[in-house]
């Protein structure tokens, strides 16, 4: 499933309708891979016939999108999270050096026991993921808390993030070959923003 939607993504003929509703359907499947690696605890309940053993999410959620591309994931997310909390932290690329800058901050209060999950649609040089985890670690977030969420990456990115943030786990449909001399990823998808919201 997870392949045949990121097909369609990275076809430059998928027009914005089938782009939108494909990003949505991946992010759903996205938001539960993730819940796989949130910490559980047992609780008891009664079905209809008789008492049984369940699970439950044992800490608050917070999901932190980078923007703007990691809006077109949120509504998924907050379909599986509804009580989550929601940060967004805004950070620009600098196209001639590549290093992320840090434009909006608006996170709600964390505590060091919550799960984050950040969103971001594509990690191409790590810049944007590394400094969004080094603003969260600054907040108080436990690096073993934090879970990134991507579509595509290149082996660049994810390798610096891994390096800088050996305890954040990284969850991804697809790890692209390179990036090009501009940065971008290849083959990767265009502008995932761009192309969600119809900026092109």
């Amino acid at each position: 499933m997870k392949e045949s939607l990121l097909t369609i993504l990275r076809d430059k003929h998928t027009g914005i309708v089938n782009f939108r509703n494909s990003a949505e359907k991946l992010a759903l499947v996205l938001a539960d891979e993730a819940s796989q690696f949130l910490e559980k605890e047992k609780i008891s309940i009664n079905t209809p016939i008789e008492k049984t053993e369940g699970v439950k999410f044992k800490n608050n959620i917070v999901l932190v999108p980078i923007l703007r591309a990691a809006l077109s994931l949120l509504p998924s997310f907050l379909k599986f999270y509804e009580d989550a909390k929601v940060g967004f932290l805004g950070l620009r690329r600098d196209e001639k050096t590549a290093v992320a800058q840090v434009y909006y901050n608006n996170l709600p209060k964390i505590s060091n026991s919550d799960d984050v999950i950040i969103l971001d649609p594509m990690i191409a040089t790590g810049g944007s993921g590394s400094k969004a985890i080094e603003i969260l670690k600054a907040a108080g977030v436990r690096e073993n808390k934090i879970i990134f969420v991507a579509v595509i990456c290149a082996s660049e990115g994810v390798e610096k993030i891994q390096k800088q943030y050996p305890d954040v786990r990284i969850i991804y449909v697809h790890k692209d070959k390179e990036l090009n001399k501009d940065k971008f990823i290849v083959p990767g998808l265009g502008d995932f923003g761009d192309r969600y919201f119809g900026t092109l």
